[in-house]
């Protein structure tokens, strides 16, 4: 249940609706999704179905570990899933499933307001250590 803050009209969910399983459950869920892997490898399947290596590619600094990690992590949270075609080599693809896609626009607009808040970010930690050092 949530309501609207007066002050400045966003949802606020109220004190007593605290609740420590679910709070694992969406701390769970958000370590999946914040992960920057997570975030850039969505991105890039946002475009429709890709092997193995052309997301590496195109991620450029990526191992194949963390890839290999990352896209079994998203196939096992039901984002990805994962198509054996039997070629010789096997051919592997990777495509965001609805839940998946659903998360498109979320990630989009979480990058795009990192990249618009990006200068005041840093203007502001430029003060913060700044102010720190004269402490």
């Amino acid at each position: 249940m949530t309501s609207r803050n007066k002050q400045d009209g966003t949802k606020s969910i109220p004190g007593t609706l605290h609740v420590p399983e679910e709070c694992r459950q969406v701390s769970e869920v958000l370590q999946r999704i914040g992960d920057k892997w997570t975030v850039l490898v969505v991105g890039e399947l946002g475009g429709g179905p890709k092997r193995f290596s052309e997301i590496r590619r195109s991620l450029g600094s990526i191992s194949q570990r963390m890839l290999t990690l990352t896209l079994r992590g998203l196939e096992r949270d039901g984002l990805v899933t994962r198509t054996v075609f039997p070629t010789v080599p096997p051919r592997v693809d990777y495509e965001l499933t609805k839940l998946g896609r659903s998360l498109l626009e979320p990630v989009n607009e979480l990058g795009r307001w990192a990249r618009q808040n990006q200068p005041v970010i840093q203007e502001a930690r430029q003060k913060f250590d700044s102010a720190e050092r004269h402490t």
